[in-house]
């Protein structure tokens, strides 16, 4: 089939990459966000999936609204068969779902009707969830509430940060995309509506969202870490500043409270509301990133300081 593929970031990557590799697909277009400001020197960069497209010679497509009529016009013009997406980042308006023959079909990170959304593997790490997956689905007017085609699930190991579980479900959903457009193609696969029970959303975070709250018991403090690594990141405040925070550990002992620093010569603690955690690396306000003992012997904490 001939497509065009729409997706942004890094865990788009390797589901472009599957497709291009396929010798029963011609992707003939991409669609990403435009080139955007980064870093300290606010240079211009090309998006993840507009590099690999160049490097390829594919043309890239990068309209400010999916809803532009001059992009519209060239999407109708290239005629694709199908328009898989992943990770894509707006909204796509009636028009452009229109065009293809076979429609948009979305690669989600998630066991749908669940964590329908843009953060749906950040929610399923907070949340507690054994089990995360992905799912291909026809896309529709409703948000991520399409018939779906097909799943591939993914286990929740006790270290696993969001960043980890997408790593991996974007390799094993790639296999899913093609086998899907595989199916769609060959006139096999046929998607299957969504139940209406068990539907959870999982909006976008904020920095703000990835504030640790250290008077919620343990296993909260420890998810909510994990969820938000690598992004935004963790963070506390400490004397008036901003604290990045890695992933920490369980540490068994008792008798700190929520918040309360403790600097041992060979770990830091940290207290909740029931037994503390042992910090791994930080980050302060303007510094890089270090463990979290090089930090305290810099910082000097004093006895009953806490992270707010």
């Amino acid at each position: 089939m001939r497509l065009v593929f729409a997706g942004t970031p890094e865990p788009a990557v390797p589901s472009l990459r599957a497709l291009i590799e396929s010798p029963r697909h011609e992707v003939v277009a991409v669609v990403t966000r435009p080139d955007a400001r980064s870093g300290r020197g606010r240079s211009v960069s090309r998006s993840p999936i507009g590099t690999l497209a160049d490097e390829h010679g594919i043309e890239v497509l990068t309209p400010e609204k999916a809803g532009d009529p001059a992009f519209l016009a060239r999407l109708a013009e290239i005629a694709p068969d199908a328009c898989p997406v992943v990770a894509y980042g707006a909204l796509l308006p009636q028009r452009a779902l229109d065009i293809p023959a076979h429609g948009w079909v979305n690669l989600h990170f998630s066991l749908l009707p669940a964590w329908r959304g843009a953060a749906p593997v950040q929610a399923a790490v907070r949340a507690g969830d054994e089990i995360v997956g992905a799912a291909t689905f026809q896309i529709v007017k409703a948000l991520d509430a399409g018939p779906v085609f097909g799943v591939v699930t993914e286990q929740v190991m006790p270290t696993d940060t969001s960043g980890d579980l997408l790593e991996r479900l974007s390799v094993s959903g790639a296999a899913l995309l093609k086998s899907t457009m595989d199916g769609i193609e060959d006139g096999t696969l046929r998607a299957v509506p969504q139940p209406d029970e068990g539907v959870s959303y999982a909006p976008k975070l904020s920095v703000e969202d990835a504030h640790i709250s250290f008077k919620l018991p343990w296993a909260a403090v420890d998810r909510h870490i994990r969820s938000v690594t690598p992004d935004p990141g963790a963070w506390a405040e400490f004397r008036g500043e901003r604290l990045k925070i890695g992933p920490v550990s369980y540490a068994d002992e008792l008798g700190i409270g929520p918040g309360e620093l403790r600097v041992e010569r060979k770990r830091v603690l940290v207290g909740t509301a029931t037994k503390p955690l042992q910090l791994g690396e930080v980050q302060a306000q303007g510094k890089k990133r270090m463990a979290a003992t090089d930090w305290a012997r810099g910082s000097r904490i004093e006895q009953g300081e806490r992270l707010q």
